[in-house]
């Protein structure tokens, strides 16, 4: 049982699912990016997940490109993420992801990455690129290091897709709620239920929904299926659009305790 699987078998015991909040690192730099991780923790988000910056983000909108724009321009590279999680490490108790794209991590070398990151309190990794048919050279690291490995099912995923990337999700299997990229909506699509439906029918692996999430009626519509809800882009345009730190985090402690509300309402209606 990997630090990262335990998030969700916790907020099941609790009766609701686990809220998943995203940050791109070093949005609009790295400083901010910490306290805006304790507004979240404080908030009541289970697990925060650190965006890499990337300068080629084809799976995310137009949100998350911007914010991986500031950041990047701010100096934040693969190191800094590092950084950025052992100080929020340091000051919240809630458990860390780093969620990149492959060619970054390879820039700076898989090995010494998972290493770092374990000694910064990282406790798993989503390649957003890796398929599961391309994951045997990196799982033998995570595995050294007890990391919760990540994998993403789409509503296109056939079955047998669906089993291999189940099978090696330690951590949990991410499901990504509709086609096309990151980024909120006024309506919630519902293809994810029958990519959770397979799920459910050929594994036990945990399964946090993801894109497109962005209200309290999204996460409490979701909560009821799922055993994670991810939000980001309804995170990263609260950065985007404050005025100042002090008002994005608090902002961001108010909508994540909303949404923490929200799950904890869905199972018990």
């Amino acid at each position: 049982m990997t630090a990262l699987r335990n998030v969700f078998e916790r907020a099941n015991a609790e009766g609701r699912a686990a809220l998943v909040a995203y940050l791109t690192a070093g949005d609009p730099e790295p400083k901010a990016t910490v306290r805006y991780a304790e507004a979240l923790a404080a908030g009541g988000a289970d697990l925060l997940e650190l965006g890499v910056p990337f300068s080629d983000p084809l799976a995310d909108g137009p949100v998350i490109q911007r914010a991986t724009e500031r950041a990047l321009a701010a100096g934040t590279r693969v190191a800094d993420v590092l950084e950025i999680a052992r100080e929020v490490h340091e000051r919240v108790g809630v458990p860390i992801l780093v969620m990149s794209y492959l060619n970054p991590i390879l820039q700076f070398g898989w090995e010494r990455f998972v290493r770092d990151g374990a000694s910064r309190g990282v406790v798993g990794a989503l390649l957003t690129d890796v398929p599961p048919e391309e994951a045997e050279p990196f799982l033998p690291a995570a595995e050294r290091a007890a990391w919760g490995t990540v994998f993403l099912v789409a509503p296109t995923s056939d079955e047998r897709r669906i089993e291999r990337a189940a099978a090696l999700s330690t951590g949990f299997l991410y499901c990504v709620s509709r086609l096309g990229v990151t980024g909120g909506g006024a309506s919630l699509s519902d293809a994810f239920r029958p990519v959770l439906a397979t799920i459910r029918r050929v594994s036990d692996v945990p399964v946090a929904v993801g894109f497109g999430i962005s209200t309290e009626a999204h996460a409490r519509e979701v909560g009821r299926h799922a055993d994670g809800v991810i939000v980001g882009s309804a995170f990263v345009s609260i950065v985007e659009r404050a005025a100042s730190v002090t008002e994005a985090a608090a902002e961001l402690e108010r909508t994540a305790r909303g949404l923490r509300r929200a799950l904890e309402e869905a199972r018990a209606a």
